[in-house]
């Protein structure tokens, strides 16, 4: 059987493996990719923008990017990471907008105001608490804050009709927040891609095999689905990007980094408005406190969407438990992870977290009515009739060896190499496809880390990134340089 040598071969179509091959492709045109999904079309599954809530997550209204400590102090240290990650993402989309090789930014971004409203007075201090540490970092500087009804109202004139004046309510607002189609921006590089020589792109194709060589090359077999075919591919580095598809492959790959590794999927579903009448009034996104118990991807909010050029309503996500790791996946893919390596992590994770699984059960539970009554806190206009049911994708958080407990849950990204950096996977979801241009940038300092320090790529990813090797937590004025320009190239002010 003939062998296809690559130097890069990519798992899956959704933004982390696209983001990873449009950075080395800037950096080196004449290296040879190859890109393989399992489904028919590409960024199918938590990419596509049914499937996410397209926030462009930059800490702006997530309150659980900020928690409160056993004293009730407020900790923002997290918030000032994923907003710093955030406008590197915006960096790179800015540079290929320049460069041509995205459209114009409303194809895929759009602004959308972040807003994090909270009523009750313990809430309401939480908030105002939150605000004043934030506000004080460059990073937060025009971020707003306003418990005056007359002035939330214009805010978000949706939310506050026919409200309980009585009740104690505050917002907080960023004016430049986005929206972002990932779908869109996922299958515009990809088509950018394609008219590279060097790139090649094949859908319904799965992998089969993967085992490393002697001369620590990957062969990889991998199967075309419609044809029934198999293809040997020997890759000099491997890149796992496929969603709650990774695992598997990463337990498949052998490698030492992967032991102990588990997963926990969540599924999720939006309550979804056209009606124009209701969809005008809205204009921003609108994130709440999460219910006790509730995993951090089921914080409530109310969004204004834009997907392929039509304006939406969505509401949830409402968290539900599944045995599935992908949308087009099996009701098997649970067992079949659990291995000898990470059954101990399992077994520990499951015993500490029961009634997150208790509560993800009653949430799938549900009927329309119940969630109806959970949007009319946001929304108390809210009619039955103007919201339908869609679902979501599908969340494989992270369980992983520890100590204590034998195995916790982690909600978040993480990169899993090889310790020669010829494999990488990436396991985890929110702030996920936000964030992942500084994700994949880890990626090729961990795994072309010789490369990286020439001054031929160096120099590249600067042009592309301005704020590459710096701080922009630290650095006030290079921020203020960095997002001038990305506010103005993304039509975001």
């Amino acid at each position: 059987m003939t062998v296809k040598k690559v130097d890069v071969l990519l798992v899956g179509s959704g933004v982390m493996s696209t983001t990873l091959a449009t950075l080395l492709n800037e950096l080196d045109h004449s290296m040879s990719m190859m890109m393989v999904e399992r489904l028919p079309s590409i960024a199918s599954e938590s990419t596509d923008a049914w499937n996410n809530a397209g926030t462009g997550h930059a800490g702006y209204c997530e309150l659980n990017y900020t928690p409160v400590d056993h004293a009730g102090n407020v900790n923002i240290s997290r918030a000032l990471a994923i907003n710093a990650s955030f406008e590197v993402s915006l960096q790179l989309w800015s540079s290929l907008v320049e460069k041509k090789s995205l459209p114009a930014p409303t194809k895929f971004i759009n602004q959308t105001p972040h807003l994090s409203f909270v009523w009750g007075e313990d809430n309401v201090e939480f908030l105002r608490q939150r605000y004043h540490l934030l506000k004080a970092h460059p990073l937060f500087k025009d971020m707003e804050f306003s418990d005056d009804v007359t002035q939330l109202t214009q805010w978000m004139p949706l939310i506050m009709a026919q409200r309980d004046t009585n009740e104690k309510v505050a917002a907080t607002r960023v004016s430049y927040g986005t929206d972002i189609d990932f779908g869109s921006l996922t299958r515009e590089l990809i088509k950018h891609l394609t008219h590279s020589e060097n790139f090649t792109l094949n859908v319904s194709t799965e992998v089969t095999s993967l085992k490393q060589l002697d001369n620590g090359h990957w062969r990889v077999n991998i199967k075309d689905l419609n044809t029934k075919k198999h293809t040997k591919v020997e890759a000099k580095f491997v890149f796992l990007g496929a969603g709650g598809g990774a695992l598997k492959l990463l337990q498949k790959s052998g490698i030492p980094e992967s032991q102990g590794y588990g997963g926990f999927p969540v599924s999720g579903q939006w309550l979804v408005c056209n009606n124009p009448e209701v969809v005008k009034q809205h204009n921003s996104k609108v994130y709440g406190k999460a219910a006790i118990g509730a995993p951090p991807m089921s914080v409530p909010h109310l969004d204004t969407r834009i997907i392929n050029g039509k304006p939406a309503l969505l509401f949830g996500p409402y968290a539900g438990f599944t045995t599935k790791f992908l949308k087009k996946g099996s009701y098997l893919d649970l067992f079949k992870s659990v291995k000898p390596s990470n059954l101990k992590s399992l077994l520990g994770a499951g015993r500490h977290n029961m009634d997150l699984t208790r509560y993800l059960i009653g949430e799938a539970l549900q009927k329309h009515a119940t969630r109806v009554t959970t949007l009319r806190e946001f929304y108390p206009q809210a009619t039955d009739a103007d919201w339908h049911l869609e679902s979501a994708g599908k969340r494989v958080q992270i369980i992983k060896q520890c100590d204590e407990k034998g195995g916790k849950l982690e909600f978040g990204t993480e990169i899993v190499a090889a310790k020669d950096g010829s494999i990488a996977a990436l396991l985890g979801a929110s702030p996920g496809a936000s964030v992942s241009v500084q994700a994949m940038i880890n990626v090729i300092e961990r795994c072309f880390s010789n490369q990286i320090k020439t001054e031929q790529w160096h120099r590249r990813i600067k042009s592309l990134i301005p704020s590459y090797g710096e701080s922009l937590v630290d650095d006030s004025q290079l921020l203020e340089q960095v997002r001038s320009r990305t506010l103005q190239v993304l039509n975001l002010r």
